[in-house]
């Protein structure tokens, strides 16, 4: 791969990965603190996320994999999904916002798929290459970060106060449109067409067969499981951390990401010297660890217990989620690779996450005090515990396997919220 390919395709990367986490780490805060959104339609939108996920593999199974250049429909959905944010920055309604929010995410969650599908197809050898172009999107979510909380300052109590989030989805807006027209100059990647693939390959139908093998149909089930707590943190850690008035606070996020670049390099350790089963079971309680020490900092002398349940997230996402795609293209095999790939996303961003936004949603209803105040120890004591009792049927029910770390990227979505 030459430099100037990889400069285009780290740009791609860049602009992609910017334009979700320049709305999506603060919507939260904007919904309920800037539009007196209740939990539960907070939730609602964040659900759009899942169902982006579930309708996703339509389109490219579908549309993507047999009909137009990659690039191309890059291209189109980001100049679409460019009209659709700066329609959201001037929505005050839940009946207009939502409509509007779905409609981007069910655009959007596919060209996750499609980024990946552009880089995979000019790298010759993508386990040597992937990884230094996807760096770029992590840095690009960084950057959203670190510009609404230190250049700008909107998501202040003052920011907030006056609607000032709104303008992170024209942020947004004006990186799509900058990302829509420079799509049409990435390398062309037409439509590649195989007896495999298709709609099937991308639901994972066919890796449902996989679901005999008991190990892993507890790791399937832990994976849902898991995903219903990690949908706390998307939907209500940047309210939580404003509403206490953590200065700062989407920029303090953002070490969340710094954190997952550094512990994604200790995962093969992890896997030679624990094995899967600890490897991914450390992650399990790093999700119980956050949510504690959510649950018992606080804004003053506790603030470090905060700032340590962020840094955090390279190991609740690494950990688990990294691990289990591998643990999942071990198990898979050349045959249902993709397949199962996509089963489990479908199944984890889909299915779990759908549930999680709901559940959490109910529980800051049921813990809000009025005025915008919630009892936010009461609400994360909730995921903390039900992430531990996964944690531990998870220890009793799976058994051990020593599984080869081999760093090659599939073609499966890499999610990380950045």
């Amino acid at each position: 791969m030459n430099k100037g390919i990889y400069a285009r395709l780290s740009v791609m990367m860049f602009l992609q990965f910017f334009i979700w986490g320049a709305w999506f780490v603060t919507m939260g805060s904007y919904l309920t603190g800037s539009l007196a959104f209740s939990g539960a339609d907070s939730a609602l939108a964040y659900s759009t996320q899942s169902w982006g996920a579930i309708i996703a593999p339509f389109i490219i199974g579908l549309i993507a994999d047999k009909y137009v250049n990659a690039e191309r429909l890059l291209g189109v959905i980001h100049l679409i999904g460019a009209v659709l944010m700066y329609v959201l920055a001037s929505a005050t309604e839940i009946g207009t916002f939502y409509p509007y929010l779905l409609l981007y995410m069910i655009l959007y969650m596919p060209t996750l798929a499609l980024v990946n599908a552009i880089s995979f197809r000019q790298m010759d050898d993508p386990a040597r290459y992937f990884g230094k172009v996807r760096v770029w999107g992590t840095v690009g979510w960084i950057v959203a970060g670190l510009a609404i909380s230190y250049a700008f300052g909107w998501d202040s109590p003052s920011g907030i106060a006056g609607g000032l989030l709104r303008n992170t989805f024209l942020m947004a807006s004006v990186a799509s449109v900058a990302l829509g027209i420079f799509s049409f100059t990435l390398p062309r990647t037409p439509p590649q067409r195989s007896e495999g693939g298709g709609l099937r390959e991308a639901l994972g139908v066919d890796a449902l067969a996989l679901l005999r093998d008991r190990n892993f149909l507890v790791f399937f089930v832990a994976s849902i499981l898991i995903c219903i707590p990690l949908a706390f943190y998307y939907q209500h850690a940047n309210q939580f951390l404003t509403e206490i008035q953590v200065a700062n606070a989407t920029g303090i996020q953002t070490l969340g990401q710094m954190s997952e670049v550094g512990f994604m390099l200790l995962v093969p350790f992890f896997l030679k010297r624990f094995g899967m089963k600890m490897t991914l079971l450390f992650g399990m309680l790093a999700w119980a660890a956050r949510y504690v020490l959510f649950a018992y900092g606080n804004a003053g002398e506790l603030v470090f217990m905060l700032i340590l349940g962020i840094a955090l997230h390279g190991v609740c996402y690494d950990f688990f989620f990294v691990s289990g795609q591998v643990f999942t293209d071990s198990k898979a095999g050349p045959r249902y690779k993709s397949a199962a790939q996509g089963l489990i996303t479908l199944a984890t961003y889909g299915v779990g996450m759908l549930i999680g936004f709901w559940i959490a949603g109910q529980l800051t209803d049921a813990f809000a005090s009025g005025a915008g105040v919630h009892d936010w120890r009461s609400i994360w004591i909730y995921p903390a515990a039900f992430a531990a009792v996964v944690a531990v049927l998870f220890a009793l029910l799976f058994r051990n396997e020593v599984v080869s770390y081999k760093p090659a990227p599939t073609g499966t979505p890499a999610r990380d919220h950045g």
